[in-house]
């Protein structure tokens, strides 16, 4: 007689990736592209700060809290893009090489692009902050080159890690 085995039991054995199942595959893979945006856009929002004029304006206060203020935001964004990008074309993602390309593709898409709706919104309308001249601006859209950057970056990063258990052995 068959009996289903308790949770304990089934979480105990390893399963070579091949075998894993969609949904464990599925959340590890965005364990781990969360955990390289959360922890690279906070490395970035402090490194590309003297870019910024609130580097020679605020307090040390001020500075702290607006780079994690602002890697909070960059983390919401990434889940968003990500979700759209996932329930748009996610049909077989992390396991098709198509869907990977789409959703990642997507995802860079509503990155970049909401990145330079937002640096216009809060520069120019907003004036919420401003680039110190220290920041290289990107000629026809008049964003800085820093953001831009950002979210090419740290999501290819992100997606390079996150898919890492999924590539296939180059042949020999």
């Amino acid at each position: 007689m068959n009996q289903p085995q308790d949770i304990a039991t089934l979480s105990s054995h390893r399963t070579p990736i091949d075998t894993v199942p969609m949904g464990a595959s599925f959340v590890s893979t965005l364990r781990r592209y969360f955990s390289v945006i959360a922890g690279g856009n906070l490395v970035w929002e402090f490194a590309h700060m003297p870019l910024y004029t609130l580097w020679n304006t605020g307090t040390t206060g001020e500075i702290v809290f607006a780079a994690v203020h602002c890697t909070g935001g960059d983390v919401l964004i990434a889940m968003s893009a990500l979700m759209l990008s996932l329930l748009m074309f996610g049909a077989g993602w992390p396991l098709t090489r198509s869907a990977v390309y789409r959703v990642v593709g997507f995802t860079m898409v509503i990155g970049v692009g909401y990145t330079v709706f937002s640096e216009w919104l809060n520069i120019v309308v907003r004036e919420a902050w401003a680039y110190s001249e220290l920041m290289p601006i990107v000629p026809v859209i008049d964003a800085g080159l820093s953001p831009l950057l950002q979210w090419i970056v740290i999501p290819g990063l992100a997606f390079a890690w996150a898919l890492r258990p999924f590539r296939q052995p180059r042949a020999k």
